[in-house]
């Protein structure tokens, strides 16, 4: 018999019930914005994405996602051109991560600093499920 060295009776295991993988903070300059003095430029975003993937092993980078995949997507939409709302930035980026079937929740939340002058920051979260 194995005595356990925690103060309390072992259970049988632990299970997983999930995983998740996130990115914080990552910055970047996009065309964004409605208002005529926010075209033809770049403005800062902030973006936070978490995803919520299916519990199972995780030995290798293969049976996980890679956090360049994150910022690879969003760095895509940047490239393909100037986005109005950040809204629309932060669901396409949700849908581009949703893409990967091992993702089944996807929560994105995107900052705009400097969008109001009295605020920190100002945005939006988006969340995306299968």
């Amino acid at each position: 018999m194995t005595v356990s060295p925690l103060p309390f009776p072992a259970a049988d295991g632990p299970r997983r019930e999930g995983l998740t993988v996130f990115v914080r903070g990552l910055a970047v300059e996009a065309g964004i914005g409605v208002h005529d003095h926010e075209l033809g430029r770049l403005q800062t975003l902030v973006i936070d994405v978490t995803l919520e993937l299916a519990p199972a092993p995780v030995e290798r980078l293969a049976d996980t996602i890679n956090y360049e995949t994150v910022a690879e997507a969003a760095l895509a939409i940047i490239a393909e051109g100037h986005v109005g709302l950040v809204e629309t930035f932060a669901e396409r980026l949700a849908a581009a991560c949703l893409s990967d079937g091992r993702v089944r929740r996807c929560t994105v939340r995107i900052e705009k600093p400097g969008a109001l002058g009295a605020a920190a920051a100002a945005g939006c979260e988006v969340v995306l499920a299968r």
